[in-house]
């Protein structure tokens, strides 16, 4: 399989997005992101470094199609990794927002509220 299939594959098998919402995780358009899953367009180091980074994805997976498809991270990997993108979005972005202000919570308050998230997802 080539690098242009495996994005393929990543996208619709394991993503489960439309090109729309891959290309613009991505910062690309749909048009080109199609292009690329035909190849007809070969795909660039920043794309597949976008890649990589967007979705946790294994370079060697997607370069070579060896090992697992996605990086296995710690929770404090995962938490660095949520809190990198966080800081990138833009200063508007209501997710920025909503963990600016979260952080101010007193501890109290934190601590009543995860109670009520870990309540909510045992429910589910």
């Amino acid at each position: 399989m080539k690098v242009y299939e495996r994005i393929k594959q990543l996208r619709t098998s394991e993503l489960n997005l439309t090109q729309e919402e891959f290309a613009k995780r991505i910062n690309m358009s749909r048009s080109n992101l199609g292009s690329i899953e035909i190849g007809r367009v070969n795909v660039t180091e920043r794309v597949f470094q976008d890649i990589c980074f967007e979705f946790n994805v294994n370079e060697n997976w997607l370069s070579k199609g060896e090992g697992h498809i996605f990086n296995y991270l710690s929770p404090d990997e995962e938490l660095a990794a949520f809190m990198g993108k966080l800081i990138s979005e833009d200063n508007n972005s209501a997710k920025k927002k909503f963990f600016i202000a979260f952080s101010k919570l007193p501890d109290e308050l934190f601590i009543q509220l995860y109670k009520s998230f870990e309540e909510i997802f045992q429910h589910e």
